[in-house]
């Protein structure tokens, strides 16, 4: 099988890289819109530069590669960004996966694409894949309009797989996440301000990563929760990375959501049901304290 992945440089499209290329059965073509990241740990892996909001050079890159897979992981994640940028979200998540699933439907190509919890309102969680989404934030609303598109598109053969509060390790650099924050932070001594009252099960990148990996070499159809399986507040994840390192627990303080002023709203409760993953994709993913150590081995820090 070929497997085009969109979003090379991003944290899971860095992931998928690691996992895919290690499949002999597998010819993994990466892109990205800019330079390659990875050129120097993986200077085997084809790169082609692909902005996937342009639909000439979509239409371009699929006609002269010729997957039999595409991961589609490049996106506008930032939800604030999204809600100050709405045209600019809308163009990254929706508009240019209506240009892939029309070239993957052309062409015959299995399309994977990546959504969100961020499509439900948090009044209620976990959540099946049955569960009735309605988003409060433009960032929500457009990945949901995503979801629609590849719905709606004849002849497309198409897996979602949702996800919750990615983590991991980003080579060159890039955004931080909850685990090396708090560890960061409490090994200089600093006090953090923690929220008790958001609910999520966090998701290990490269659990994700295999996620995706499980449904386009088995071209599943249909919408799947891929996620951790722990329902934790982000305060319960910052006990545990402080435990994890030995470090001061006193210097969390717990403060609700109120706290922050930010201008896409985020849902309350979430959290993933992933039964169905675990059942017809044989998902299993890492607990939380696995995660924490994997992301300290990759540091070189423990």
């Amino acid at each position: 099988m070929k497997i085009l992945l969109t979003g090379s440089n991003g944290l899971l499209g860095q992931k998928l890289v690691d996992l895919l290329h290690q499949h002999p059965e597998v010819a993994l073509v990466a892109t990205a819109r800019g330079a390659n990241r990875l050129a120097d740990l993986y200077p085997e892996v084809p790169f082609v530069p692909l902005d996937v909001a342009d639909a000439a050079q979509v239409r371009q890159v699929l006609a002269q590669e010729l997957p039999t897979h595409v991961i589609h992981t490049a996106a506008m994640t930032q939800v604030d960004d999204c809600e100050l940028n709405q045209a600019a979200c809308w163009t990254q998540n929706v508009t240019a996966v209506e240009y892939l699933a029309a070239a993957c439907a052309e062409l015959g190509i299995h399309l994977t694409h990546l959504s969100t919890d961020f499509i439900f309102n948090g009044k209620e969680g976990p959540l099946d894949e049955e569960a009735v989404p309605d988003p409060i934030s433009h960032y929500g609303a457009s990945k949901l309009a995503a979801e629609g598109v590849l719905k709606a598109m004849p002849g497309l053969r198409w897996a979602i797989a949702r996800t919750v509060l990615v983590y991991g390790t980003l080579h060159g650099g890039g955004r931080s996440n909850i685990v090396l924050w708090v560890r960061d932070s409490l090994r200089k001594g600093q006090k953090i301000k923690v929220v008790t009252d958001q609910w999520r099960t966090p998701t290990l990148a490269e659990d994700l990563a295999e996620g995706c990996w499980l449904l386009a070499r088995q071209s599943a159809q249909g919408i799947f929760h891929i996620s951790g399986y722990e329902m934790l507040t982000p305060f319960e994840m910052a006990e545990q990375v402080a435990d994890f390192f030995g470090l001061d627990r006193s210097l969390l303080e717990r403060v609700d959501n109120s706290t922050f002023t930010q201008p896409g709203r985020r849902p309350a409760r979430t959290g993933f049901l992933i039964e169905k993953a675990e059942r017809e994709l044989g998902f299993q993913p890492r607990s939380f304290r696995e995660g924490i150590a994997l992301l300290a081995h990759q540091t070189a820090q423990t």
